[in-house]
């Protein structure tokens, strides 16, 4: 079976949970359009039928590939990192 892409599916996932933003605060019929779009790509790309299976064998893919936040560093916790919080 082929395994989709961890940075499309990341960027899937973020979009999703953008979309569920989107349509608690302002329904509209583009947003629920787009997110049905987006459902049914992560749904098909996760090889389920159900959109909350998608999200949860997506967060497992991304856990599995290292592509979720990684642990912090020692420098990290004491917010040394030398990344901007704005990221």
């Amino acid at each position: 079976m082929l395994e989709p892409d961890p940075k499309v599916v990341r960027e899937l996932l973020t979009r999703y949970a953008s979309l569920r933003i989107a349509q608690a605060e302002r329904p509209g019929p583009a947003v629920t359009r787009d997110l049905t779009d987006v459902s049914y790509t992560l749904c098909v790309m996760m090889a389920t039928t159900s959109v909350h299976d998608a999200v949860a064998k997506a967060d497992a893919l991304l856990l599995a590939k290292g592509r979720a936040a990684p642990e912090p560093r020692a420098a990290d916790v004491d917010g040394e990192s030398g990344l901007s919080l704005a990221v």
